[in-house]
């Protein structure tokens, strides 16, 4: 008999629903070691998918293993694995210490001052660890959540959203960290609904649209499709006026317009040169670069441009 040969993860025609609500539709796919991204607009199912293959739902069909493990009542498999929730649920007068060290306990390690420390070494935190957490920076307080879900050293990384929020000096940090973890081997599945988040660090993607799977492959087959049409990009920088008369003459872009919060909105079919090019561009105008980010709508609508096609 032959063995067939299933991922780190190997989700298999999975689907949950509640009542008449249908949250993940027969979807499957494979996990290996490296870095994943999970991508999709909002209320795409994404949350449903990684709560049913970190175990904490129950797949209505369809079956989920990890490690060659069934995830659901598995104790002994999440002692390998790392699961990091969107909506963060510590206390703030807790130190970003004592909430490693609380999470070390509930995976049983002991001693706990190893692992804590080289945890919070690995994010970078060893400076603000005494600090308490209401005293963080969002990037900083993610940082944290991070150590406190790899401090039992898993094999296998579950991430929801852990870029929401971040500025983008914060995400640089951030990446640099999941990179390094994923350079020792560790698979890696985070979940992402702007895609110029996961290009610099996730060698595949899974496109997940209305519960499905509408996509995967690497970073350059699902831009080919996204670049079929053109979608928006919001700048925020200190001299909009000047800047936006500066993106006017790339050739690149179709339009530039203003948001009632004085922020530039850039409509481009060429969004891999547009992303590249405006940080350059208002460096050598000496006008700073706040934020760039695509406006959540214009995703989707791609999104359902390719479930589509």
């Amino acid at each position: 008999m032959t063995t067939q040969s299933n991922g780190v993860i190997d989700v298999a025609d999975v689907s949950k629903w509640y009542g008449s609500v249908v949250a993940v539709n027969e979807v499957s796919f494979q996990v290996n070691p490296g870095i994943t991204a999970l991508l999709g607009p909002n209320g795409a199912g994404k949350t449903t998918m990684l709560h049913l293959i970190a175990g904490l739902a129950k797949c209505s069909d369809g079956q989920i293993t990890t490690l060659g493990e069934p995830v659901r009542n598995n104790p002994s498999l999440y002692q390998r694995v790392g699961f990091m929730p969107e909506h963060e649920s510590v206390y703030g007068f807790y130190t970003g210490r004592q909430l490693v060290e609380f999470s070390a306990k509930l995976y049983g390690l002991s001693p706990l001052g190893e692992a804590v420390d080289r945890a919070i070494q690995i994010v970078g935190m060893e400076d603000a660890q005494n600090r308490t957490m209401d005293g963080y920076s969002r990037g900083m307080r993610q940082r944290m959540r991070l150590a406190a879900a790899i401090v039992h050293d898993p094999q296998v990384m579950i991430l929801d959203e852990p870029l929401n929020g971040t500025d983008p000096r914060q995400r640089i940090e951030f990446q640099e960290v999941m990179e390094r973890l994923a350079s020792q081997g560790r698979t890696i599945l985070i979940s992402s609904h702007i895609l110029e988040e996961v290009e610099t660090m996730a060698g595949r993607i899974l496109l997940m649209v209305s519960g499905k799977l509408a996509a995967s492959g690497d970073f350059r087959a699902i831009r080919a499709k996204l670049d079929e049409q053109a979608y928006q990009v919001r700048i925020v920088v200190d001299e909009p006026r000047r800047m936006a008369s500066a993106i006017v003459a790339l050739d690149d872009v179709d339009s530039v317009s203003f948001d009632d919060d004085g922020s530039i909105v850039v409509l481009s079919r060429k969004v891999a040169t547009i992303q590249t090019t405006l940080p350059r561009m208002a460096q050598e105008n000496g006008i700073r670069l706040t934020r760039m980010e695509p406006i959540d709508e214009s995703l989707e609508s791609l999104f359902e441009y390719i479930v589509e096609r």
